[in-house]
């Protein structure tokens, strides 16, 4: 079931997604050859307590981290880790946020250091995704107009889309109704209507779309080994189309 939230809902989401924003900003300037994300994994606690939020995905089915951190080949749920950033990666943080109970989604991707020509048109090529699936996120569209709208770009500017992996409602609870593929058919599943908040998150690879999942059982990389990207925003459907939550 899909639940539809009221404007208060969705202004209580609004206030922890500007906390989520103004965290993602402050990362983009500590990212950098040398650093860990284990390191920013703990700049992401300290930053929420100080404004009275919380890592709502830690804990969530036991996952012990405030952040996501995946990188080069790892597609999604990569692990904080201490082993120091390299010139040329590619980092992914991704975070849930909770502010007084009300939760912001949000990942980014960021380059370390001078990147390869390949790795900054991924980047380029995934966020623009991102926001050619926002477009498409209007009254009276169908989920499958998001999905198809990035898979027709990334797929003609060379990429992959990755399929196990997709967007979903949020709203009290981390993962809601209706799921949101990166992929598919215009005019397919649920039709979008005012009142829906959920997340897109498209996951970009280099090669094949595929995956696999490290013994960990939480994160999951490509097959052929080259480097994925991912943005997301948590957004909201209103009579005028959508709204960013995520940003500030």
């Amino acid at each position: 079931m899909i639940v539809l939230k009221s404007e208060r809902e969705i202004a209580g989401m609004k206030k922890a997604g500007e906390i989520l924003a103004a965290c993602h900003k402050e990362l983009a300037k500590l990212v950098k050859p040398g650093v860990t994300t284990w390191e920013l994994n703990e700049f992401v606690e300290k930053f929420l307590k100080e404004r009275g939020a919380t890592p709502e995905q830690k804990g969530y089915r036991g996952y012990e981290y405030a952040t996501c951190a995946s990188i080069n080949d790892e597609i999604c749920h990569g692990f904080p880790r201490k082993q120091p950033l390299k010139d040329g990666d590619i980092v992914t943080i991704d975070m849930v946020v909770n502010y007084n109970g009300p939760l912001a989604d949000s990942a980014w991707s960021y380059g370390v250091g001078k990147l390869s020509e390949k790795n900054k048109k991924l980047l380029l090529v995934t966020k623009e995704a991102l926001y050619k699936g926002i477009e498409q996120a209007q009254p009276g569209n169908r989920i499958g107009d998001i999905g198809h709208a990035i898979q027709v770009y990334a797929e003609g500017e060379g990429f992959s889309v990755v399929r196990n992996f997709i967007g979903h409602g949020i709203g009290a609870v981390i993962h809601e109704k209706p799921d949101v593929p990166h992929f598919g058919l215009p005019g397919k599943g649920a039709r979008i209507k005012e009142g829906m908040v959920f997340t897109i998150e498209p996951m970009i690879n280099v090669g094949s779309y595929e995956s696999k999942m490290d013994n960990n059982g939480w994160t999951a990389r490509t097959i052929d080994g080259k480097n994925s990207a991912q943005y997301e925003h948590t957004i909201a459907i209103t009579k005028d189309g959508p709204v960013i939550l995520t940003e500030q």
